[in-house]
């Protein structure tokens, strides 16, 4: 049993009167345990046929899937980007948003990138997404998740939200801000936030929540949708927020709000409100990126690209012995973004090594391949060799089901690993 704060349990049984003994006996179990499958990699019906886990449906997500199995971030699926580790209840926000192809979308608050990946399942590659995280170290998470999935064309940020709301203006049709918030709704499942907790931290993060909306609003346009979501319990930060803005904030009409109690769901809580906004301005579409590296023409890169890549890469760009490309869905926004462009590899002029970035982001039928069992599969994640056959030569995409793991490198009946060292399964 999970030794919750007293204070914590007196504001539960205050707010939930006759269900506060369910509320409390649902902390008798042990945590929902669920998945996403990236559609951008692999649809569900597929990946239900080669899951190593029994899946049965999340039910406001129709590619959310409870599952049965053990070491859910340990498997040959998951380095390869197929799913993504997320808490049930909390997919029930993105399909809130009501997401249309072509839609501008902002993440204000994305790492570790649940439902900022979740978003860009549904937008499919198309409009612009923008996942911003504030915080560098959690940013970095943000970037690695984005690139295990292989988003193409998203642009990550890590700015404060007052930075970007002066950059964008009044420019995306959808934002969400999944706020930092007291973590109520994360106790059974991370138990170190349970010494966190108190009144004054509710509070401090019901000021910090404020001023975040506050900046959301300024980059939403007219008849745009702001979605306001916690995994908190708390109606300082809740219920009481969402009155809060709309007060100050006439131009919106609150859609939905709905809370998700452990004992109501099978889930441990979040809450989330969709407001939206009234008729007003709509920014002008950012031009297309430009970077200003140099147009890349190299000589040992295109060698390699003939004889690995089944299509030549377009929009490639050098800086120093760096090679990257873009997509053509990113924006010359008028910010700094952490990220936009794919790292490809480094070549001396002579040589050209290709980086993991770039196979993650490759699609089936992209490179030429070298397809592993599941023991094969799990060896090259540990970083060891493995037997190909003896007449390949040269740089191969290790895939699993036809999805890419990363690259190595065939000579003579053996594959060099080149997965990185620290993404390596021990």
């Amino acid at each position: 049993m999970v030794e919750l704060p007293h204070a914590f349990l007196e504001r539960m049984r205050s707010a939930l009167g006759g269900a506060f003994g369910d509320f409390v006996s649902s902390y008798e179990t042990p945590p929902a345990r669920a998945i996403r499958v990236n559609t951008l990699k692999i649809g569900a019906e597929e990946f239900a046929k080669i899951s190593p886990f029994g899946l049965s449906p999340v039910g406001w997500e129709p590619d959310g899937f409870y599952v049965d199995g053990e070491g859910l971030g340990k498997t040959v699926l998951h380095a390869a980007g197929a799913y993504y580790v997320q808490e049930p209840s909390a997919m029930a926000v993105v399909p809130a948003m009501g997401i249309k192809k072509g839609d501008r979308v902002l993440d204000l608050c994305s790492a570790p990138g649940g439902k900022g990946t979740q978003i860009a399942s549904r937008l499919g590659g198309t409009g612009v997404l923008v996942l911003n995280e504030p915080v560098p170290s959690r940013r970095d998470v943000l970037a690695r998740n984005a690139e295990r999935l292989g988003l193409k064309g998203a642009a990550i940020s890590c700015a404060d939200p007052s930075e970007l709301s002066a950059a964008f203006g009044c420019y995306f049709d959808k934002i969400l801000v999944d706020a930092p918030c007291s973590g109520e709704g994360m106790f059974k499942k991370e138990p170190n936030a349970i010494p966190e907790w108190s009144y004054e931290n509710v509070l401090m993060c019901a000021a910090r929540q404020k001023r975040i909306l506050a900046e959301a609003d300024k980059m939403l346009c007219g008849g745009g949708r702001l979605v306001y979501s916690t995994c908190t319990f708390s109606p300082e930060e809740d219920e009481l927020q969402v009155e809060a803005f709309l007060s100050s904030h006439p131009a919106y009409t609150l859609i939905e709000m709905k809370k998700l109690y452990p004992h109501e769901v099978r889930g441990e809580g979040h809450f989330y409100s969709v407001l939206e906004k009234g008729d007003g301005d709509r920014a002008e579409e950012f031009p297309p990126f430009s970077p200003s590296y140099r147009p890349a023409d190299i000589r040992s890169y295109r060698e390699w690209e003939s004889r690995t890549l089944l299509r030549p890469l377009e929009n490639l760009v050098q800086a120093g012995d760096m090679l990257f490309t873009y997509y053509g869905g990113e924006r010359n926004f008028n910010m700094r973004t952490v990220r936009q462009t794919v790292f490809v590899g480094r070549t001396d002029g002579k040589i050209f090594t290709p980086a993991h970035a770039f196979a993650a982001r490759l699609s089936r039928g992209e490179a030429n391949g070298i397809e592993l069992d599941e023991h094969d599969a799990l060896e090259y994640l540990r970083g060891r060799t493995f037997p190909c056959p003896q007449q390949l030569k040269g740089w191969y995409l290790a895939t699993y089901c036809g999805l890419p793991l990363g690259w190595c490198k065939a000579s003579g009946g053996v594959a060099k690993n080149h997965y990185p060292k620290g993404l390596r399964i021990y």
